[in-house]
């Protein structure tokens, strides 16, 4: 049974309910890894629009310029994309979803207990769930495979940041936003790893966690961008 040694090398963090999201990002903020295939944009995950399905949504390496020509070879194939799942609120992971580019095919794992939690893992083949050609801004590819969709390749950039107005606030040479500000991150791409996947795949959540909706399971989601070792 083949496995790939990878270590961590940035994580974001989020927590997500199955009926509300939670953001954290990064955006080109990180300085160790600013500007590196390993530099996570954003991290999104949300309901699906069937709402037996939960998404979740790993973008890196902000501030590509649209049409890029090497568009799909910008995904490193030495760094492995790992969704984590807590579905028990103990805030170590029960369950991973692993991402992994090879030529111009991103491969998913999981989601599957992983072999060993923390800031190291490993990839089994044998818990491949699909794989998705890298799409191109004029050539989107999706695929389905056992209810579980994918996506992998270049999104224009959703999040909306007044970069240059936060650091001068930051520095303070600035008393404040200006409305609405200018969006930093208009007119660039991420590169884009989408999941959509069953909730019955996910374990069953802990109910009552979140006091805005103690009817609702609740998971504690966090991506890792983790290179070969």
């Amino acid at each position: 049974m083949k496995k790939t040694k990878i270590f961590a090398a940035i994580g974001g963090l989020g927590l997500a309910a199955l009926s509300v999201f939670l953001i954290a990002a990064d955006h080109i903020d990180a300085p160790a890894v600013a500007g590196t295939s390993t530099d996570i944009a954003d991290f999104y995950s949300f309901q699906g629009e069937d709402p037996n399905n939960l998404v979740f949504v790993v973008d890196v390496q902000g501030l590509i310029a649209p049409g890029q020509p090497t568009e799909q070879a910008v995904f490193d194939e030495d760094v492995l994309l790992e969704i984590n799942i807590d579905n028990n609120n103990d805030l170590v992971e029960d369950l991973v979803i692993q991402a992994i580019k090879r030529d111009t095919t991103m491969y998913f794992f999981g989601p599957v207990a992983p072999s060993q939690t923390g800031l190291n893992s490993a990839i089994d083949e044998a818990n491949m769930s699909g794989s998705v050609p890298i799409s191109t801004t004029t050539d989107i590819q999706t695929t389905t495979n056992n209810g579980i969709q994918f996506f992998a390749g270049p999104r224009d950039d959703p999040f909306f940041f007044d970069f240059t107005r936060y650091n001068e606030v930051i520095a303070g040479s600035a008393t404040g936003f200006n409305n609405p500000g200018a969006d930093t991150f208009e007119g660039t791409n991420v590169l884009s790893v989408i999941v959509e996947v069953p909730k019955s795949m996910l374990g069953s959540g802990v109910v009552g966690a979140n006091p805005l909706a103690p009817t609702v399971p609740v998971y504690n989601v966090w991506v890792e961008a983790k290179r070969k070792q």
